[in-house]
């Protein structure tokens, strides 16, 4: 909800275990820092496997997955066929100058206006 009680966001991520850990990715990615739903859809995605084992997309800065190595994390680099490992998201989002969309390229799909 909103800070005026209405609804803020529409959005959700298919991919079955990949699913909660993409809808906080991209909730994180739009409410925490601000970017916009495609930009949010776009962006390299991670999952975790088991334990300290993780996987993220071929396109995750290389500096980053060198960061969690060093915290112990094992990282798996997928490649980038495996897209589909990543879920796919739909999202829309109410702001003041109205709706903004996006639509995950990972999947079928388009944000549209009329």
């Amino acid at each position: 909800m909103g800070s005026d009680g209405r609804p803020l966001m529409a959005f959700g991520v298919m991919g079955g275990p990949m699913q909660a850990q993409g809808h906080l990715q991209l909730m994180l990615r739009i409410l925490g820092h601000g970017q916009n739903p495609q930009a949010a859809a776009d962006a390299p995605r991670w999952r975790i496997l088991s334990g300290k084992r993780v996987a993220v997309e071929a396109a995750m800065p290389g500096r980053l997955t060198e960061e969690l190595r060093a915290l112990g994390h094992e990282i798996a680099i997928e490649p980038l066929d495996a897209t589909f490992a990543f879920g796919g998201a739909q999202i829309v989002l109410r702001t003041s100058e109205g709706y903004v969309a996006g639509s995950d390229p990972r999947k079928d799909g388009q944000a549209l206006a009329r």
